[in-house]
């Protein structure tokens, strides 16, 4: 009996201990929603690339400013769009962006609304939705509605090198339900394991056709910056 009642408390113990180990996917949430509030500015260089049209467009990387509670300052520092510059700050400007293109067009800068038809011709979403608090609000989005709904899948894949970064790459799975309003099939995310910062994402369709990737490079979470660097007569900038 003694030894029935031993083997019952292993058992037990093996099935608590497993379950210690599975992520919660509401708190892993919070925390990463907890560390980018926590982020009154940065710098970082930002890896974009999207498929738009069933096209995978080009990976564009841009360098990016953003300080609270919502200025954004972006150059392309590499092809396609290299030398473009866009400035937006909110109330400034009648809340429209500042922007011109690199080569032959930069001397061509143009005051839009952040839903211009031109901007949004080649992007899944209007460029004020780039940042690090943007890509944890939809992923905070896509998760509460899942885990609403009862059907999120949420793993922890392990520890991998990102960015000279050691993050965590955990994978969401969202229901196969294109009328729920999810952003995609499946997400794979990287958080760095420091800062808990969400530092890179891929968004995968129904078919696991990469749809979304969005990387943050030396991210600065420390940058000082101040109202010039969001000023368009900033001698290092050419609007």
């Amino acid at each position: 009996m003694t030894r029935i009642i031993h083997s019952a408390l292993l058992l037990l113990w093996a099935v608590v201990a497993s379950g210690a180990d599975k992520p919660d996917a509401e708190m892993w949430i919070a925390e990463a929603e907890a560390a980018c509030a926590r982020v009154t500015s940065y710098t970082a260089v930002v890896h974009k690339q999207q498929r738009v049209a069933g096209k995978l467009l080009a990976e564009e990387t841009i360098l990016l400013k953003f300080k609270k509670p919502f200025s954004l300052y972006m150059k392309w520092i590499k092809a396609p769009y290299k030398g473009s510059e866009l400035l937006y700050v909110a109330g400034w400007n009648e809340n429209r962006i500042r922007a011109h293109r690199g080569g032959l067009l930069r001397f061509i800068t143009r005051d839009v609304d952040p839903m211009d038809p031109g901007l949004m011709a080649g992007n899944l979403r209007p460029v004020t939705d780039i940042g690090i608090s943007q890509l944890v609000k939809t992923v905070a989005i896509n998760v509460r509605k899942a885990i609403k709904g009862g059907e999120l899948g949420f793993y922890d894949k392990g520890d991998e090198p990102v960015y000279r970064r050691k993050t965590r790459i955990l994978e969401v799975i969202l229901p196969n339900d294109t009328a729920g309003g999810y952003d995609g099939r499946r997400l794979v995310i990287n958080q760095d394991v420091e800062n808990k910062i969400l530092i890179r994402i891929r968004v995968y369709d129904l078919h696991d056709q990469l749809v979304e990737n969005y990387g943050y490079e030396d991210l600065d979470l420390d940058a000082r910056l101040a109202d010039t660097d969001f000023d368009p007569a900033n001698s290092a900038y050419r609007f």
